[in-house]
């Protein structure tokens, strides 16, 4: 494995990626770095293949200063990075096919290695999260008493713009995912001298999408349009699932992001499972120990009654399982 890591990116690029788009970003990367090794026209196709992107509208102003930085390269820390919690790059197996002939459409066979990828926007959205708090706080009418539930609410242009701000986000979290795909790319490049991989989906979830004449907003559930591919991810001890939407309106178009957590990380602290990877029923790689007890298996509940629930209400047709093998976690 090569220890090199160079994600060179513009200023130019970065307003480009916010204003107009993931593609108007690849249009403006630097020829140098990862982006000298990167297959141009796999990765503009993969792009259209994003799901809700088309969706999403932002705009620069509410991006952090230091993305705008008076310099002809900028490396932003984040960018290409996992991030904590529940996020993971998992190399899984296809253990079982559910459906042939979805499977077959996705590519998909028995025994093949997938790579999921799960994570987000990072300090960006971080940044935009915490500033919009305060904004909605602060616009709150001075006479009126603070919501018992501590969410205050946004209207009219400050709900706009609120939304463009949550773009950029949602932006930068598709780019994330870019990276680390590259990344990967790169390495197994190196390693098997040749790289064939493909994307099947990326789909998104804790972000609003205007749809249907509404705003969605999926905390938790991820979009299931009728005939959308979509990802179920169990757990370290689990099943993950590959799923086509059936777009049930009854549930607002929607599945579930994953299993769900059956205890909170705060109590699997103090809790001495997995304290070392013989109780994991797949290799875990992470810089920190407290991340196995956070993210034990015994934190989620069990997958395929999950699935099995969601296809029974006729939300989505499962097509592959998907096996745990390696999971790296920060």
């Amino acid at each position: 494995m090569q220890d090199e890591r160079n994600v060179p990116v513009t200023p130019q690029s970065f307003q480009a990626l916010f204003d107009d788009g993931i593609a108007a970003w690849v249009a403006a990367l630097p020829q140098q770095g990862l982006w000298q090794e990167v297959n141009f026209k796999r990765l503009l196709a993969e792009i259209n293949q994003i799901s809700g992107q088309s969706l999403i509208t932002a705009d620069s102003k509410y991006v952090p200063e230091a993305f705008f930085e008076a310099r002809s390269i900028i490396r932003p820390s984040s960018l290409g990075t996992v991030g904590s919690g529940n996020h993971f790059v998992e190399l899984q197996i296809v253990d079982e096919i559910l459906d042939r002939h979805l499977a077959y459409q996705m590519g998909l066979k028995k025994n093949t290695i997938v790579i999921m990828i799960h994570t987000g926007s990072r300090d960006v959205g971080f940044y935009i999260g915490n500033r919009w708090q305060d904004k909605a706080k602060a616009l709150w009418p001075a006479n009126a008493k603070y919501p018992t539930s501590g969410l205050f609410g946004l209207a009219d242009d400050e709900a706009h713009n609120y939304l463009q701000a949550m773009g950029v986000a949602a932006r930068y979290a598709w780019i994330n995912r870019i990276v680390i795909t590259e990344l990967i790319r790169k390495e197994l490049m190196a390693i098997f001298k040749h790289d064939n991989s493909q994307l099947i989906v990326d789909i998104s979830h804790n972000i609003i999408l205007p749809e249907h004449g509404m705003n969605i907003h999926r905390k938790g559930a991820t979009p299931a349009n009728d005939g959308e591919f979509v990802l179920i991810p169990g757990s370290m001890g689990d099943y993950s699932y590959v799923a086509v939407g059936k777009g049930n309106p009854d549930w607002l178009w929607s599945c579930s992001h994953g299993a769900g957590r059956a205890e909170k990380r705060q109590s699997m602290r103090s809790k001495q499972v997995m304290s070392d990877q013989d109780n994991l029923p797949c290799q875990c790689i992470t810089l920190k120990e407290e991340r196995l007890r956070e993210e034990a298996p015994a934190a989620y509940k069990p997958i395929t009654p999950v699935i099995e629930v969601q296809e029974n209400a006729d939300l989505i047709q499962p097509v592959v399982k998907l096996k745990p093998w390696i999971t790296f976690k920060v």
